[in-house]
């Protein structure tokens, strides 16, 4: 099994940040010369898709949504046609997606966190979390849904996060996880998952655009899954989180297909990325002076920036 190198280097360019995610899939879901990303002459065209059929249901007649799911339309990973629609979530110019609207005071955390190519937390392997798991993860998904379960796998860094759907309600004081606490209920034919208690070292950059965007403590997150027919999985997301947004974002409908292989196996286990960006070893500029990790919400500091930014809680 051939795989490519998991690189998270985030390159500057007219003013943006662009973070660059370009993974080694295996070679029987994967299309192209890899040593371009992006830009290599294709090998062989994609696979065709199944004839499209009726969304398939459970013994319950909720849809089931099991499958391995591949970002955009193809069903497969090709390397050569990174923009092109078919490898893509969604199409601006359909769904245009807003940027996140941020609270005053972040401003001047994002002072203090410094330049994002060197602070993007995939650079040292740090967990994708909620909606990260899904929206910020370029890798195929697979979903196992039972009765009482959705189990979520992923090919990056071969983890799950289990979303309970037999109708439990969330504990009463749930502890801080990276995937957080999941509880969802159908509303006709698409599953409704409540998550809260997401653990706060994590970032949503990526589904907001390019931007350094860090939950905080009380961010909630609701997503929507529908599947319209077998070849077609549906992904949307609202973020809410009033300590760090002024308003509540929700992103544009991301597409997915269903896979004719199975996932394949990543780790990010090289951690040379954070290297490549700082290759002197400098201190790095988001590690304060009293050594808090300015990159995620730290309560003490969210109530100082509050004052300094001249808003009230």
């Amino acid at each position: 099994m051939k795989r490519d190198i998991g690189s998270c280097v985030v390159r500057a360019g007219a003013a943006l940040l662009i973070g660059i995610y370009f993974a080694f899939a295996p070679v029987y879901a994967q299309i192209g010369d890899i040593s371009k990303p992006g830009y290599g002459a294709p090998v062989k065209p994609p696979p065709p898709m199944p004839k499209p059929t009726a969304t398939p249901r459970t013994r319950g007649g909720h849809p089931d949504l099991s499958g391995v799911w591949f970002i955009g339309t193809s069903g497969t990973v090709d390397l050569t046609a990174a923009n092109d629609i078919s490898q893509r979530r969604f199409d601006p110019k359909v769904t245009p997606q807003a940027p996140p609207s941020f609270q005053p005071w972040v401003a001047l955390k994002l002072k203090r966190i410094g330049p994002q190519d060197q602070a993007e937390p995939c650079l040292t392997c740090e967990p994708l979390g909620v909606p990260g798991f899904v929206i910020k993860n370029p890798y195929p998904i697979q979903i196992i849904q039972t009765d009482k379960q959705l189990i979520m796998l992923a090919e990056l860094d071969a983890t799950y996060r289990t979303i309970w759907i037999d109708g439990r309600q969330h504990p009463k004081d749930p502890d801080p996880k990276f995937n957080g606490d999941s509880v969802g209920h159908w509303e006709g034919d698409t599953l409704v998952v409540d998550t809260v208690a997401i653990d706060t070292h994590t970032w949503l950059t990526g589904p907001g655009g390019n931007v350094i965007w860090f939950p905080s403590d009380v961010m909630h997150v609701t997503e929507r899954m529908w599947r319209p027919d077998s070849n077609t999985w549906m992904y949307q997301v609202t973020v809410e989180d009033p300590k760090v947004l002024t308003k509540s974002w929700t992103s544009a409908p991301n597409h997915y297909s269903i896979g004719q292989v199975p996932m394949g196996e990543y780790y990010c286990t090289n951690n040379v990325d954070a290297g490549l960006v700082n290759p002197a070893g400098r201190k790095l500029p988001y590690i304060s002076a009293d050594g808090l990790d300015e990159r995620y919400f730290d309560e003490d500091e969210y109530q100082e920036l509050l004052k300094e930014a001249g808003q009230k809680k």
